[in-house]
């Protein structure tokens, strides 16, 4: 595959369809591609001219002297595919189709499409587009588009799926001052896509942050991977269209009913660190603030004013958009108190008055900015007092400088601020028209950096069994499919839940009333009747539940009125009989529990109010598998009735959230391990006595997926590779289980590092390193498996387990290589574990299809270089370090 930086910063490009007609595409894009001139060779070709704007124009690419880093098409679509094989011929890396005319006029330009696909794989040549406008990328002077526009230079990637609206947005942001390090019109997206985007302008340094307007993401699981590789260091900010567009579709489960596309899309975009806005406007204010170097500590804002009208619109939208009005401290108070008029507000906002000078403010805002109550603060200006605005606004770009806390401002007016507005864009202080815009921006960024926080939060470990004995659960469902059944019965789901260590209550199938009073005597009333029939879905709606039947002469009563009513109702049914369970008393919290697939993002759990009504009151939110004791946590703290299960309600006790968390992680293990269930409900799970029980699950199964072959195909992260748990041993006989390293050993891991000596600390890790921040931890032992490894050796150490090695394996996105590093216990060296480690990851590259590992060692790592001399490695002696590379291909 060729290099991404080679299409986005080419040393030489050719446009296919360049002419000289007056209006034409072609024109339009030569006309922006001289503009790069000086820094770039500009080859036109197009059989029919000689030259085009003074430049030699060649027949074909095949023609043009030297290689082609990057050819542009801008000729009719039947031409297409015949022009990217000659690309792909001629070694041109990447290709920009501009040409529309494919899969959205119909069948015939999707064969074109599919063709130009092929070509693709074939070559390995990148391909952005079709339908496409092209991209822009100011710092290199480089635009492929046939826009008129040329923005600025500036630290923000965006990235449209829509040209129209794009180009549109271009003109806006150009006239706003927003300048972009990257501008691209993605279109048809049959090769590079959002993830390849995020995964280059991650690496890229002239990028700060990468916006986007969505309409669907193509590839759900390379966005994913890619967002969540850069979202933590690079703030990813999303528009998506067709929030209303569709919902649920017709659903056989309430999971399938609730959870729309527009759900599922904001889930997965929480799941992995993306902000979704709202509005347009939404989206470059974001992106001029969400900066990880200065994000809010917390929701409580402090408020600077000259104006009270203003700082009262302010305050509300505090309230409105979920922060805090915070209180000042009482040193605040006094200090302000001593160096204010004595008439002023004396509380936050802090209105110092129509007439404030300069001295009023830099008091004020240093007061704030000192305050510990405060996590953030904002300026407000009016044109109305002593002080003159651009001298305001010098001033706080000034103390903002060396700010720990962000600092927005609001100067109101248009010409007679202008000047204090460029004084803040210059110093890249965040600036707005209205208050509304500052407070809303600031809380998008409080709930960027406080989902973060969140979601990378060490996770418990919980006591879940991760490979619980489920062949027999494959046949099952194999035998259901061979007889053509797509709804499992009430045991075979009951059974799932038994092997997932998900408590239910005692249940069994009676076709006749007799046999079902001796199940009812045997398990003791009270129990429940529910008709079992693989027609029947949803047994409530056809009067198949009775609960609370106390005994023999109402359970023969109740089976007998259930069949005649269902008999009668559903005329055409198969009836396998009634299951008779037994009867939970004391319900206090009715809950639902559920999966599905999604088209984009394959399996997503829904959580949240249960019961009857669970359609009517919707109080649910949803989360992606894999869940931990954390991610658990998450999904249920975003529903409403989570105030109710954490304190309480009524008489009812607050529920077990450690097991409701451990129920929720052995669900997801469950969704994780089988791509055969389509829908799943546990509804109600219901919380009794401190315990929670699963009574009444329905499964629905999709025979299609029988026929998968691929590992997950129905995940879009990938789950904890199992499969490379290995038990080992050292040279001295010590028994050690090598495995992937979890989030859960966050705490092992630092123990780990704070115990290396000064000199294995130093060859690991380049300087003496004893305690790393949770921040540093999480980037160790929460990865993605997609493109990291890293393997832990863990012994039993005093009856406790430790870590005793570490082996790490990064791919680089953009290119078929990864490096390693490799580090074992000082206790432990010289025993064949850093022989082990090293040569697991190569079986890692070897199964991801890489072409070399890498690895940079100090040059007095005499024992590490002969470890790779042993292992076949190259070794690069430089000046300063040792480069040693295994080549696999």
């Amino acid at each position: 595959m060729a290099s991404m930086e080679r299409v986005f910063n080419p040393r030489a490009v050719a446009l296919i369809g360049a002419t000289e007609r007056e209006g034409s595409v072609g024109q339009a894009i030569m006309k922006n591609l001289l503009l790069g001139k000086d820094k770039r060779l500009i080859y036109p070709v197009n059989p029919n001219r000689d030259s085009v704007m003074g430049i030699k124009c060649y027949p074909n690419v095949a023609a043009v002297p030297g290689h082609i880093d990057l050819a542009i098409i801008a000729t009719p679509s039947k031409t297409v595919p015949a022009l990217v094989e000659e690309c792909g011929q001629a070694e041109v890396d990447g290709v920009v189709i501009i040409s529309a005319g494919f899969r959205e006029i119909g069948e015939e330009g999707l064969k074109l499409e599919q063709e130009i696909v092929r070509l693709q794989e074939k070559y390995g040549i990148r391909v952005l587009g079709p339908n496409c406008v092209g991209f822009i990328r100011p710092r290199v002077a480089l635009n492929t588009s046939f826009l008129r526009d040329n923005p600025e230079a500036g630290e923000v990637a965006f990235l449209s799926q829509s040209g129209a609206l794009g180009s549109a947005l271009l003109n806006w942001a150009l006239h706003a001052h927003i300048g972009f390090s990257t501008f691209i019109s993605l279109g048809s997206m049959i090769d590079v896509d959002y993830g390849d985007m995020i995964d280059y302008l991650g690496e890229d340094p002239a990028t700060r942050s990468i916006i986007i307007y969505m309409e669907n993401v193509r590839n759900a699981k390379k966005f994913m991977s890619a967002a969540r590789g850069f979202a933590r260091t690079k703030p990813i900010v999303v528009i998506k269209a067709g929030k209303h567009a569709s919902g649920a579709r017709a659903a056989s489960s309430h999971t399938g009913a609730l959870a729309g596309d527009f759900e599922v899309y904001d889930a997965a975009f929480k799941r992995v660190g993306v902000v979704r806005v709202d509005e347009i406007g939404d989206l470059f204010n974001c992106a001029a603030v969400l900066d990880s170097r200065h994000l809010p500590g917390g929701p409580r804002l402090a408020i600077v004013t000259n104006a009270g009208g203003p700082a009262v619109m302010a305050a509300d939208s505090i309230i409105d958009y979920g922060g805090e009005l915070t209180k000042l401290s009482e040193e605040s108070i006094r200090v302000l108190s001593e160096h204010l008029p004595q008439y002023w507000s004396h509380g936050n906002p802090v209105d110092i008055l129509g007439d404030a000078d300069i001295n009023r403010y830099e008091v004020a805002i240093r007061a704030c900015l000192t305050d510990s109550n405060v996590d953030g603060l904002l300026v407000i200006y009016t044109p109305q007092g002593a002080a003159p605005p651009t001298e305001i606004a010098e001033l706080t770009a000034k103390i903002a400088s060396d700010r720990r806390k962000p600092v927005l401002t609001v100067w109101m007016g248009e010409e007679s601020v202008g000047g204090a507005r460029e004084v803040f864009r210059r110093n890249d202080i965040p600036t707005y028209a209205t208050p509304e815009q500052a407070i809303k921006t600031y809380m998008y960024m409080y709930k960027y950096k406080r989902n973060l926080d969140l979601l990378y939060q060490t996770p418990e470990e919980l006591p879940v069994d991760l490979s619980p004995p489920k062949g027999h659960l494959s046949v099952m469902i194999r035998k259901a499919a061979k007889e053509g059944r797509t709804l499992l019965s009430e045991g075979e789901a009951k059974r799932f839940l038994e092997v997932y260590g998900i408590a239910g209550l005692a249940g069994e199938l009676a076709k006749n009333a007799d046999e079902a009073s001796i199940i009812a005597s045997n398990m003791r009333y009270p129990v429940v009747l529910k008709i079992a029939s693989q027609d029947i879905v949803h047994k409530t709606d056809v009067a198949g539940v009775v609960t609370g039947i106390e005994s023999d002469e109402e359970l023969r009563k109740a089976f007998a009125t259930m069949m005649d009513n269902v008999r009668r109702t559903q005329p055409n049914v198969k009836i396998d009989g009634i299951y008779v369970q037994k009867m939970l008393k004391n319900i206090e919290y009715e809950l639902i529990l559920g999966c599905k697939k999604d088209r984009d993002f394959g399996a997503i759990i829904l959580f949240g109010l249960g019961g009857i009504g669970v359609e009517l009151f919707k109080d649910f939110s949803i989360g992606l598998p894999p869940l931990n004791q954390i991610l658990a946590r998450r999904v249920t703290e975003e529903t409403r009735v989570y105030e109710a299960l954490s304190k309480g309600l009524r008489n009812r006790p607050p529920i077990d959230l450690r097991l409701l968390e451990e129920v929720m992680v052995r669900f997801s293990n469950m969704v994780i391990d089988f791509p055969e269930i389509a829908e799943m409900d546990i509804n109600p799970l219901a919380v009794s006595d401190g315990k929670i029980y699963a009574i009444d699950t329905r499964i629905i199964i999709d025979p299609k997926a029988l026929e998968y072959t691929e590992p997950y195909p129905h995940l879009v992260i990938v789950p904890y590779p199992t499969k490379y748990i290995t038990p080992w041993r050292l040279k001295d006989g010590s028994e050690v289980i090598l495995r992937p390293i979890r989030p859960e050993d966050e705490t092992r891991e630092s123990e780990f590092i704070r115990g290396l000596s000064e000199e294995t600390s130093r060859f690991r890790f380049f300087k003496i390193i004893k305690d790393l921040s949770h921040e540093s931890l999480v980037r160790f032992c929460n990865i993605d498996y997609d493109r990291e490894m890293a393997f832990v050796a863990e012994i039993q150490e005093d009856g406790r387990k430790a870590q005793i090695g570490v082996a790490r394996l990064v791919l680089e996105p953009t290119e078929k290589k990864g490096e390693f590093a490799v580090v074992v216990a000082d206790r432990y060296q010289g025993k064949g574990l850093g022989t082990k480690l090293v040569d697991m990851l190569i079986s890692v590259a070897e199964e991801k299809g890489l072409e070399s590992i890498y690895g940079i060692i100090l040059p007095d790592n005499t024992s590490m270089i002969r470890l790779c001399e042993s292992l076949g490695f190259r070794i690069d002696r430089r000046q300063d370090e040792v480069f040693a590379e295994l080549k696999l291909k």
